[in-house]
């Protein structure tokens, strides 16, 4: 009988030795973050720093021991700017690689190909993309780090207003991000009581927008002209806008907010307005301001690291990888549906784009305060306001 007890206790206790190292090689798992970028192609600007900042920080957290006690697993593929293969890569994330987060998603058709699939599967997805479509309505699964489009016409035309231009030209690309922005800009304007006199539009293949200033300049009443796009447009609109000697006092969107931008459009930028990350400012900060020191920290480690100027874009990345980080270790585990509760539970989060406080009702977190008010003055950014 003693035997036959010590048998019994033999087998349970090899239950549980077996039990607790499959949870031990569970608990070494790597936890893996999911990410489709436009790394090359068209958007690249948007996602080479996105996708070097991944790298570099997922790197820097397992030299810090990771998170949970486990490794960040990065898997990443580069749509190249196609919604198509956004879609395609996202499929794979989700089902073949069987990430724990996705961040990622350079563009908003990028992103947008790829929510129903995220809300399908139900796994966190954390976008880059800006427009407002991409968290309004609120969906379950999807979350985003860069302000919205409607957030910078909101900023952008306050600023009119306290200038006093009331009665503006707009001129937006077609794409998806240019035709968001050009949608709320309207529906803002209408809001705030300033009149969009003239309304011109071009292609992402355009390689000259002379014709629609050209009518935008002879528009009866116009006192100030906004671009809403991304990419060379808005560099080539810049350039022709100075061509064409227009006065008027000229703004871009957040679309541009790099310094890529101000060397592809040259000294034709000298004195555009547009709303901004203060990552392009650093040192214009004040102490008291919460955000100066993770910019700063940002900023140095980036351009440490990679020997380029840091870009707004890779900031959006650091945010995304960040909140992602948060939610994982307030949830204590990778459950994709306490992942998701934490992330939408994150408030006072410091991040590099702003203050972020999610909710419900709200998977941004930021207001259009976050935005920094910025003009180029011999060719570099200066912050107003």
């Amino acid at each position: 009988m003693l035997s036959t007890m010590m048998r019994r206790a033999g087998k349970c206790a090899a239950v549980a030795a077996a039990g607790l190292m499959m949870m031990s090689a569970q608990a070494a798992e790597p936890i893996k973050i999911g990410s489709f970028l436009s790394v090359t192609g068209p958007a690249s600007f948007l996602g080479d720093p996105e996708l070097k900042t991944l790298e570099m920080y997922v790197e820097k957290i397992n030299e810090d021991g990771g998170v949970l006690g486990r490794q960040l697993e990065l898997i990443h593929y580069d749509d190249v700017g196609n919604a198509s293969s956004a879609r395609n890569f996202a499929s794979r994330l989700l089902r073949s690689d069987r990430v724990d987060i996705i961040v990622g998603g350079s563009t908003t058709g990028a992103t947008m190909a790829a929510v129903p699939l995220v809300e399908q599967a139900g796994v966190p997805f954390i976008s880059l993309a800006g427009a407002v479509v991409i968290t309004t309505p609120v969906k379950k699964w999807v979350f985003k780090t860069p302000q919205t489009d409607r957030m910078a016409a909101e900023r952008v035309l306050g600023d009119m207003k306290e200038r006093g231009l009331t009665k503006v030209g707009l001129i937006s690309g077609t794409g998806g991000f240019g035709s968001s922005g050009r949608a709320q800009t309207l529906e803002v304007a209408e809001m705030m009581g300033v009149e969009i006199v003239a309304d011109e539009t071009y292609s992402g293949s355009d390689t000259d927008m002379t014709a629609q200033l050209t009518n935008i300049r002879n528009t009866d009443g116009v006192q100030a002209v906004l671009n809403f796009g991304f990419g060379q447009g808005p560099a080539i609109v810049t350039r022709n806008y100075n061509q064409l000697g227009i006065e008027l006092p000229f703004y871009q969107s957040h679309g541009v907010a790099s310094d890529s931008f101000l060397e592809l459009a040259g000294d034709a930028a000298e004195g555009l307005r547009l709303p901004a990350s203060p990552l392009l400012v650093p040192d214009s900060l004040p102490e008291s301001d919460p955000q100066k020191e993770v910019v700063q920290n940002y900023k140095s480690e980036y351009e440490a690291r990679w020997d380029s100027k840091v870009s707004t874009f890779g900031a959006y990345a650091y945010d995304g990888l960040m909140l992602a980080v948060r939610a994982i270790e307030e949830a204590g585990s990778t459950d994709p549906e306490a992942v998701r509760d934490a992330l939408e539970s994150i408030s006072g989060y410091v991040g590099v784009t702003g203050e972020f406080n999610m909710s419900p009702e709200d998977h941004n977190g930021l207001d259009a305060d976050s935005f920094r008010i910025l003009e180029v003055q011999n060719g570099d950014w200066k912050l107003i306001d």
